[in-house]
């Protein structure tokens, strides 16, 4: 089996992969495997309050894991389900034939979606360059420039003038503010 690509209405791709499973598994379609929405978990705090949400990786596409026929289509079975699916499109490709998606895009994206759940990515939303205030902690109200960021651990490095001189501080991305 291989992987394509199925472009789908905007904000209905989690609608949409529920729908073909469903009617896929009624069916009993064997040309069609796995039918995913790839996303990320993002840890975001705001008002010292943390919050994970999902975010889409690809909005407008749905990933279909799917055996084609000997001269490149779609297995008819398959493709009367796709179509007859509200919010579905085409599948990405030329002339009427999807493309399939090369094995390191595909390896890319499964390793997205096979993350644990309980590790959520942190959403850091600064750059290096920034200028930044801080918000809590011994230095609170000072403003610096961002140095470095830790999106693993949270931590930016921030470099901020004290007493005439440069002094670089690690601080958790939660306790400083872009100016």
């Amino acid at each position: 089996m291989q992987w394509y690509v199925l472009k789908v209405a905007s904000n209905k791709e989690e609608q949409v992969r529920e729908t073909l499973a469903r009617k896929l598994k009624t069916e009993n379609v064997q040309s069609v495997g796995r039918v995913i929405v790839p996303v990320e978990q993002i840890k975001r705090i705001r008002s010292g309050k943390q919050r994970v949400h999902k975010r889409k990786l690809y909005p407008g596409y749905v990933f279909m894991e799917m055996e084609p026929k000997e001269d490149g289509h779609i297995q008819d079975d398959a493709w009367f389900i796709i179509k007859d699916t509200i919010g579905a499109g085409d599948f990405i490709g030329t002339d009427g034939y999807p493309t399939a998606m090369r094995d390191t895009d595909v390896a890319k994206m499964l390793k997205e979606v096979e993350k644990p759940e309980d590790t959520p990515s942190i959403k850091v939303e600064f750059e290096k360059g920034n200028i930044v205030k801080i918000r809590e902690g011994a230095f609170e109200n000072f403003e610096g420039v961002v140095d470095e960021i830790d999106s693993e651990r949270g931590v930016v490095r921030v470099i901020v003038t004290i007493f005439g001189r440069s002094t670089p501080l690690d601080i958790e991305y939660w306790q400083i503010e872009k100016v």
